[in-house]
This record gives structure tokens, C-alpha cells and sequence, in this order.
């Protein structure tokens, strides 16, 4: 039997794990975040049933996860960012943001075992942000509120009110951060490229035999193996590469599973994700265990091991996974 998670976000939150190559527009504009535009203020949005309103650009950004990066600096607006804290795993970004990134003065990577931060809301709240990009546990939006300042949370790791993932959510986020740091046209551009390489992988697969894939992200050095559900950004992601989500059948997003269901599933290729660690011992964390060679992606060595932003939650990072699993398995890869 399935145990639903009440809150997926235990497997990579908000704050270390969410959150793009040079291909997926990371390259910083030459437009600078501090120049704010008559006319465009305020800015009003529901995020996590919250309403937030912006008077004008965010101008000193804590980043509290990573999923927030590749936007920021698609849109230019990474230097509104005074202080980090967390994981930035240096794959995830080209060279030009990682730079910035190492500029950013870093409040710690104090993460528990889950690979949760651990962080107070004294010492965010000492930084002095107006915008705070994550929710570490222990921390509320109310208590940063009470202060003057404003936290946003990724859409699809709210709490309640979350819908079926789809990379329309990509493309609202996109746009979202346009409008809130004045930078729409910045946006539609990256939109518009966002939509193009979803289409031509798309494209690229149409007519090819429909295989079966699974995402999971399993425990190294043994425990829980979590697959990923019809509510997750992997079942758009395997869709458009192709193949059939072996638990699309799963009204979920995440849920823990057996060996003896993913046997009795039997996909063609595994997509493992993780947050950190070797690539190989996320591998064995599967391969190794005991009957997995029953499985036909584990005989045909058809498995692919990708950090976990680039499926889970959905941002231009997503479309990068996307691309890297058609390369990996795709048509005349």
C-alpha cells in the first residue's frame, strides 16, 4: 500500500533542492534591477493563497532555494540578490551565474538529513530583505510579514490548492517574475525560447514507438524509494519525451513504492533523481537492490541520474531534464 506524502516538499524543498545551462537562458541581460518604471506598480498576486503586492521591484533578495536562480538571471535581476542560503549545485547553472552566485555573501548550507535548511527567522530577518525566495520549516510568511517583509513559496510546493503540473506552470512562473521585477519583455523572450525547445523534443519523438519510464528518487545507502505520480512535473516531462509514465495511473505527486510494484510496473527506462551525492551511488541505491534485475531499464542499463531540479518543481530547469532524458533515451540519441 501507498503512503501518500502530505507534503512532497520533504524530498527536496523549497530551500535546497528547487530550484540552467547556458542553453536555458541564464546569461544575464544588461538591464539592471534597479530601475524601477512609473505605470507598472503595484503588483498584485495570490501565491500559496496568499495575496502579495509589490510597490515596486524587489531590491534586496534573500534566495532561500535554488529554483528561483534560473529565472533571476535569465531576467537579469540576479544582482537584486544580497544574501543565500542553502544548496546551489554548480551543475544546474553555466558559468556566468555560478560566478555571480559565488559573489552572493552566503548565510550557510546547514541542511539536516532530509536535506532540509536549517535556518532562524532571526537571522534572515538581520539581513534586512524585502523579499525572501523560499520558507525554510520553522519559519512563516506571517512572522516576516509582521516585519515588512514579503516571502514568496514555489506555486506547485503549496501546500494546498495545487493542481496537475504542466509546463504552462514553467511559463507562469516565467512570467510571474517578470512582473514582479519589471522585466515582461524579458520574460515573453524566455517564454517564447522555453516553448520552442519543449516543442522540438515534442516534435522530435513524434511517430517514434511509445516506450515506459518511471522517475524515482530513492534513498542511498538503502530505505524508501519515492516514485513520481500524474501530479508531478516528471509526467509532462516523460509525456513529451515520449514515453508513458508507468505511474501515471497515481493521482499524486510523489508516494513511496515497492520493488515488487516497480517490477510488477516493469518500465523500459528509470530516470533516478537526487539532491546530492555521486551519481553512481544513487544508481546502486536501485540497481543493487535485491531482485532489481528483474527490471528491464536495470538489464538494459537504460537509467539516467539527474539532480533534482531538472524535473522537480517546474522551472526552465525542467526543460533542461527535459532535453538531457530525449539525449539520453530519445530517437537517434
Amino acid at each position: 500500500m501507498r503512503r501518500k506524502l502530505a507534503r512532497p516538499t520533504s524530498l527536496a524543498t523549497v530551500l535546497t533542492l528547487t530550484f540552467l545551462t547556458a542553453a536555458c537562458g541564464t546569461s544575464t541581460t544588461t538591464e539592471h534591477a534597479s530601475a524601477p518604471r512609473s505605470g507598472h506598480y503595484p503588483v498584485s498576486l495570490t501565491n500559496c493563497g496568499v495575496e502579495v503586492t509589490f510597490a515596486a521591484p524587489p531590491q534586496r533578495v534573500a534566495l532561500l532555494e535554488s529554483a528561483s536562480v534560473s529565472i533571476l538571471s535569465a531576467l537579469g535581476v540576479l544582482d537584486s540578490v544580497v544574501v543565500r542560503a542553502g544548496a546551489f549545485p554548480p551543475e544546474y547553472y553555466d558559468d556566468e551565474t555560478n560566478a555571480a552566485l559565488r559573489e552572493i555573501p552566503s548565510l550557510g548550507e546547514d541542511l539536516d538529513a532530509s536535506g532540509h535548511l536549517r535556518i532562524s527567522a532571526e537571522t534572515i530577518i538581520e539581513q534586512g530583505p524585502d523579499l525572501v525566495l523560499g520558507l525554510p520549516d520553522g519559519v512563516s510568511r506571517e512572522g516576516l510579514a509582521d516585519v515588512g517583509i514579503t516571502a514568496l513559496v514555489h506555486p506547485t510546493l503549496c501546500p494546498s490548492g495545487v493542481e496537475t503540473t504542466t509546463f504552462d506552470d514553467v511559463y507562469d512562473l516565467v512570467t510571474t517574475y517578470g512582473r514582479i521585477f519589471d522585466r515582461r519583455a524579458a520574460a515573453t523572450e524566455l517564454v517564447a525560447s522555453l516553448r520552442k525547445r519543449v516543442s522540438d523534443v515534442a516534435k522530435a519523438v513524434a511517430g517514434s514507438p511509445r516506450r515506459t519510464a518511471a522517475v524515482l528518487y530513492p534513498t542511498v545507502g538503502g530505505g524508501t524509494v519515492y516514485a513520481y505520480g500524474n501530479e508531478s512535473m516528471a509526467h509532462p516531462q516523460l509525456e513529451t519525451a515520449g514515453f508513458t509514465n508507468v505511474y501515471g495511473d497515481v493521482d499524486d505527486r510523489v508516494f513511496e513504492v515497492t520493488l515488487e510494484d516497480l517490477v510488477d510496473r516493469n518500465p523500459d527506462v528509470l530516470v533516478l533523481l537526487h539532491s546530492d551525492g555521486a551519481p553512481e551511488a544513487v544508481k546502486a541505491a536501485v540497481t543493487d537492490l535485491p531482485g532489481a534485475d528483474a527490471l528491464k531499464a536495470v538489464r538494459d542499463d537504460a537509467v539516467l541520474v539527474q539532480l533534482f531540479n531538472f524535473t522537480e518543481p517546474p522551472t526552465p530547469l525542467a526543460v533542461d531534464g527535459l532535453e538531457r532524458i530525449h539525449h539520453r533515451f530519445g530517437t537517434g540519441s
